[in-house]
């Protein structure tokens, strides 16, 4: 708790500082984020049972729409690895094997990392409630203030909202993403989610894993294995964001 403070405080600062801040009313988890803006004088209420609400810093990013194209246009398509129906097919059995391993729902909530992981918890959420009846609980986690390479990073990032309106004491809690290379993601993720409650057990899931992991963290659920080397991206593509269900793997142009 102390490291993510000391973290998110700093991080907070250089946010705030920066000459192209601009402010948005959002809404974000108690915690390190929280205790954060107020160290910065950012005028946040009282901490109720639920989320805060807040006026949450937000960084306009440096690229615009001419140099992400330029960024797409270096890459190209290698090869499909799902589609929709794949797809679909790894969803549900991704939300069988999350209730049978709970033995019921009764106790399970889906935490989807943004942006994609929301999207993909929200699926499973609905695979869950056509097996069993009841839907379980989802949330939205945004992890930015809690990346290891914040500093590093030469765009500057943009602080969404956290979106938990359920407890997760006690809770088994399935962090949900898209793909899983490194870990440092799911590193990220559960130190944000630690400073919301303590959880009785997190578990996760990912559309793919594509290996290279630098942090001893593997996955419970998984959609697909998928061997890829450095180079390469996976790019999954949802019907909610880009018009249609597709995971491909792209690599730079010669």
């Amino acid at each position: 708790m102390v490291h993510s403070f000391k973290r998110a405080r700093e991080a907070g600062k250089e946010l705030y500082d920066s000459r192209n801040t601009r402010f948005r009313t959002g809404r974000a988890p108690r915690g390190a984020f929280f205790f954060a803006m107020r160290a910065l004088g950012v005028r946040v209420g009282p901490p109720p049972g639920g989320p805060v609400e807040l006026d949450c810093v937000v960084l306009r990013p440096r690229c615009g729409p001419v140099e992400l194209e330029a960024v797409t246009a270096n890459l190209r398509e290698k090869a499909q690895v799902l589609d929709e129906l794949g797809l679909d097919r790894a969803m549900t059995r991704i939300a069988h094997e999350i209730v049978e391993q709970a033995g019921g729902v009764a106790d399970v909530a889906l935490v989807g990392i943004k942006t994609r992981g929301v999207t993909l918890a929200r699926r499973i959420s609905e695979k869950i409630a056509a097996i069993e009846g009841t839907t379980p609980a989802v949330g939205a986690l945004d992890i930015t203030l809690y990346r290891d390479d914040l500093r590093l990073r030469a765009e500057q990032p943009v602080v969404r909202s956290t979106e938990i309106s359920f407890s997760i004491k006690g809770r088994i809690v399935v962090l949900v993403d898209d793909v899983l290379f490194t870990g440092r993601t799911i590193r990220a993720a559960m130190d944000a989610l630690m400073d919301l409650g303590r959880p009785r057990i997190i578990r996760l899931a990912v559309l793919v894993d594509r290996g290279h992991r630098e942090l001893p963290i593997r996955p419970d659920y998984v959609g697909k294995n998928l061997p890829t080397s450095r180079r390469e991206t996976v790019a999954v593509m949802l019907r909610e964001h880009d018009g249609f269900d597709r995971v491909v793997i792209q690599e730079p142009l010669e």
